[in-house]
């Protein structure tokens, strides 16, 4: 994927050579790591070109403005002209949040040092728009294709927006065959309903941090690489998204400003300094840059104070252990959310694990700094291909993003309470021995990926009914090769890896189900409120686009 700008594009050469220099001396504190950044993918491949550190303050994305109106106007029954889909299961009297996301070509600058160059993204951004929601408060996003029908390099002009571990219905969840526009789907947009209603009207259900990407079959990976994807933050009584809120519920977590999504992404770029990607390998594809919220390498300045930073993997392959260091030393953070979920109370970490599509919350505290600290986010995990992470950290870890602690201090109203969000209430003992039990194997088979020694068919592989209890065992009986398994509609619970019970961080709700090599995975999961068809699949997006993809339908209990 190359597509190189018109002369009348590219950067003013004083601006270029500008930032450059200004980002050599802070490049120089951290030489080691640039360095080793260039071990970061296998030996033979071409290194994209150097980067400067620290050459860009970090895009730090505000909430979206709900719309006064869209035109047409909503409803429960498909427009002639909409793309084709059921009747909105979650349809509620209650006054939506409008919002409309138009895929479409934009120019984007990664770094000072490399081409301003076309990608794709919605209203004009990549990352697309921050979106903030509400349970109780219906949204409904008019999901606009703007993308050119003879898009150039890798990627489809097709699109399937899916809402990434949202308790969607079907015809809203952005399934793989329903893109558009298409021969059965002509229409240039399609609107999605989301109720904002608990899973089972539990309020211990709650979501938070959630993305919204492309989920086209086939070219999910291009797609997403190529800039399609975004935040989406759900808040409630609990989790208001305000830390003067005077609701003794309340946790008043740190919010506005202090309330920060980080998405990090690696991506490859070639002499040239143009964004690269190889859709037809199958293990999957790792980058030598590593970006976070579209930036490479950038700087966030920061006051003496607590902020919530909310970590997703948007990669499309590479996992990452991630470190907050301060003087090479790393630093004690406080764990609140995994996947989106609340943890029932905060744990204090000093390194989170993510693979592609899982997502942790963290609460940084820089008021135990000095004015003028500076703290680094950086990656220690050494993944040199597709396949799964080396054994060994690395000596010297990737920085990803400089922290610099000098902002005016401001009074800090937050707090992180001992208790956060129950669990739902689960017999499992009980569950368990209802349990319909069900096994996915994960393997591969003539090049392609399969679960069950089967690729992804458009026919459901089971019918799981609504309420029923199920006890799923994965099984990746592949010593070289991890998957990070997605489950659409419902969280689940991990009970076991081995037969062992799972670390702290990973016993509450869980949507992503990382599986490592030779590895057993049993998960507790049930399918409430909608029916319909919905898909399971790895989270390395090219082993989910070469067939490791599994559909099922939610049928009446």
């Amino acid at each position: 994927m190359q597509v190189r700008p018109s002369s009348s594009t590219a950067l003013p050469a004083s601006r270029r050579t500008a930032l450059k220099t200004a980002g050599a001396a802070a490049a120089a504190i951290l030489a080691p790591q640039v360095a080793r950044s260039q071990l970061v993918i296998a030996p033979g491949r071409v290194p994209s070109p150097t980067t400067s550190l620290w050459a860009e303050p970090l895009p730090v994305p505000k909430p979206a403005w709900p719309m006064a109106a869209l035109d047409p106007v909503p409803s429960r029954t498909p427009f002639a002209g909409e793309a084709r889909r059921a009747d909105h299961q979650g349809w509620s009297d209650v006054a939506p949040d409008l919002y409309e996301l138009k895929a479409e070509p934009i120019w984007h600058e990664f770094h000072p040092d490399l081409p301003r160059q076309e990608v794709w993204g919605f209203n004009g951004q990549t990352p697309g728009p921050l979106i903030h929601a509400r349970y109780g408060k219906p949204v409904i996003v008019r999901y606009r294709n703007n993308l050119p029908r003879h898009a150039r390099g890798p990627g489809s002009p097709e699109i399937s927006i899916h809402l990434h571990n949202f308790h969607s219905p079907s015809e809203s969840d952005g399934h793989p065959d329903d893109y558009f526009p298409s021969h059965s789907l002509p229409g240039a947009w399609k609107d999605s309903c989301y109720p904002m209603r608990y899973a089972g009207d539990d309020p211990c259900e709650a979501l938070g941090t959630m993305w919204y990407h492309d989920h086209r079959h086939h070219y999910t990976a291009s797609n997403v690489y190529k800039g399609l994807a975004g935040f989406f933050l759900a808040f409630d009584e609990l989790d208001s998204g305000n830390e003067n809120d005077g609701n003794p519920k309340a946790l008043r977590l740190p919010s506005g400003e202090f309330d920060v999504p980080l998405m990090v992404q690696d991506k490859q770029f070639d002499s040239s300094g143009y964004v690269s990607f190889d859709a037809l390998d199958p293990d999957g594809f790792v980058g030598d840059k590593f970006l976070v919220n579209g930036k490479i390498q950038p700087f966030f300045h920061v006051r003496p104070r607590k902020y919530r930073l909310r970590l997703l993997d948007g990669s499309t392959a590479r996992v990452l252990d991630l470190q907050i260091r301060h003087q090479n030393q790393a630093q004690k953070f406080t764990y609140i959310a995994n996947d989106g979920n609340l943890l029932e109370a905060p744990l204090e970490m000093s390194s989170v694990h993510l693979a592609p599509a899982e997502r942790a919350d963290l609460v940084v505290d820089f008021s135990k700094y000095p004015v003028g600290a500076e703290l680094f986010l950086v990656n220690r995990l050494q993944m040199l291909d597709g396949r799964k992470p080396e054994k060994d950290f690395l000596r010297t870890p990737i920085p990803l993003l400089k922290f610099i602690v000098d902002q005016p201090s401001v009074p800090d109203y937050s707090r992180v309470p001992t208790w956060l969000r129950k669990l739902p209430e689960v017999d499992i003992d009980y569950a368990r021995s209802v349990a319909v039990r069900r096994e996915a194997r994960l393997g591969r088979s003539n090049g392609g990926w399969t679960i069950n020694d089967r690729i992804y068919s458009s026919k459901p592989a089971f019918k799981p009914r609504q309420g029923q209890w199920e006890l799923w065992t994965v099984r990746n009986d592949s010593g070289g090769w991890v998957h990070p398994v997605h489950i659409h509609l419902e969280e689940g619970r991990l009970l076991s890896r081995n037969g062992r019970p799972p670390p702290p961080h990973e016993r509450g709700r869980k949507n992503v189900f990382y599986a490592n090599p030779n590895e057993r995975l049993e998960i507790l999961i049930r399918f409430r409120d909608f029916k319909g068809k919905y898909v399971t699949h790895c989270h390395n997006t090219l082993h989910e686009d070469h067939g490791m993809m599994e559909n099922f339908e939610v049928v009446a209990s």
